[in-house]
């Protein structure tokens, strides 16, 4: 076996990608600073029970898993940050306001999710907790416009539904795990056949409500009116419809409009959430470049109920979409043990330029730097001048 070969849908990061990779990260995690979100860096490893905790069956099976040689114990390589800061938010921080926190470190799958760049992925998130009211939502979706909006991929759909409607439309009926993960996973292939299938025993009324939800898709105020119809006149229902109403009407009035869709049997992470969910799609990338939504069970399972809401995104992958353009211009200076140029080299690269000093026999061909200019001596003074 060749000792240079990477397990499969593991990659090496190579240098223009990664200056670009690590640009986008400043860049976001900036402006999650300019609203007021603290960085966390939670560790990469942790107790199984710990990382999965509130959860559900999803991440169970995208983690990695080994045991701990000093306590015995099994361990995970965490698959997602968020139930991780949620643990920093309940039990270390203990806060009783609103708490703002942001991330960005690596996570691991145990296999590539669709569009996905590698298993490995650089995870990016913002989280707010203590706010339990659909303003927090709002800026979590904001925010997350916005940064997309500075990656420059082009135009944005939000598509967005809401964990309450499914549970309003089960109301007291109470179905076994197993045919609630079929539902979930029938829902989320809009399969009707097999939807059938499942809840073919049913009682009618749920039947028809979980048949309507498969239509419901498109405009905001087109599908809110329909399910408004043929969703039941419940209050869990009527609550996610005018919180679904509410994002709509806000979200069209800000700077950088998405394109805003509902699509309300898209459940996905249904386990993990309490409330709206939203996914953002951009040209070119099968899948959502960035998925989340309101999650305040999560916290009860470390011991401290908080509402909870927030992002996550990949940087690898959305990379690849940018237009940003991490290549810098820089100064070309030669090899020299002059001291005149050794102090004008110093006084450029304090000012922010790049100045790259040849090697003796050596040439400037790196994909990472444009030399656009060079440092040349002229009767004693070294000065830039562009490039023939």
């Amino acid at each position: 076996m060749n000792r240079w070969l990477l397990p499969e849908n593991i990659a090496d990061v190579l240098p223009s990608e990664a200056r670009k990779i690590e640009e986008l990260r400043r860049l976001f995690l900036d402006r999650f600073q300019s609203y007021g979100y603290e960085l966390v860096m939670p560790p990469m490893v942790e107790f199984l029970d710990s990382l999965l905790t509130g959860t559900g069956q999803d991440l169970n099976l995208k983690t990695f898993k080994l045991v701990d040689q000093l306590s015995g114990r099994t361990l995970g390589l965490r698959a997602d940050m968020t139930p991780q800061v949620a643990r920093i938010d309940a039990h270390l921080l203990n806060r009783a306001g609103v708490t703002r926190l942001c991330y960005a470190g690596s996570v691991l799958h145990t296999k590539a999710a669709p569009g996905a760049y590698s298993r490995e992925q650089l995870q990016l998130g913002a989280e707010i907790y203590g706010h339990a009211g659909w303003e927090a939502d709002l800026e979590a979706q904001i925010l997350l416009i916005e940064v997309l909006n500075l990656s420059q991929i082009g135009q944005v759909t939000l598509d967005m539904s809401h964990a309450g409607l499914l549970a309003g439309v089960l109301g007291d009926f109470k179905p076994a795990a197993e045919a609630l993960d079929a539902l979930y996973a029938a829902l989320q292939a809009k399969d009707v056949s097999s939807l059938n299938q499942v809840i073919s025993a049913w009682p009618e009324q749920v039947r028809t409500a979980i048949l309507a939800l498969v239509t419901l898709n498109g405009s905001p105020e087109a599908v809110i009116a329909a399910a408004r119809q043929k969703l039941p006149k419940v209050k869990t229902v009527e609550v996610a419809l005018a919180d679904l109403e509410r994002l709509c009407a806000a979200l069209g009035g800000i700077n950088s409009t998405p394109n805003l869709n509902l699509d309300l049997s898209d459940l996905r992470g249904y386990q993990y959430h309490s409330g709206v969910m939203f996914a953002a799609y951009v040209e070119g990338l099968p899948t959502a470049i960035a998925r989340g939504g309101r999650y305040d069970m999560v916290g009860e399972a470390f011991g401290r109920s908080r509402p909870a809401t927030g992002f996550s995104l990949d940087i690898m992958t959305l990379s690849r979409l940018s237009k940003v353009n991490s290549r810098k211009l820089a100064i070309l200076a030669p090899w020299s043990i002059d001291q005149k140029l050794g102090k004008k080299i110093t006084e450029l690269r304090s000012q922010g330029e790049v100045v790259i000093q040849l090697l003796p026999g050596d040439s400037q061909d790196g994909e990472e730097f444009s030399c656009d200019r060079e440092l040349v001596d002229q009767k004693g003074e070294w000065i830039v001048k562009p490039r023939a």
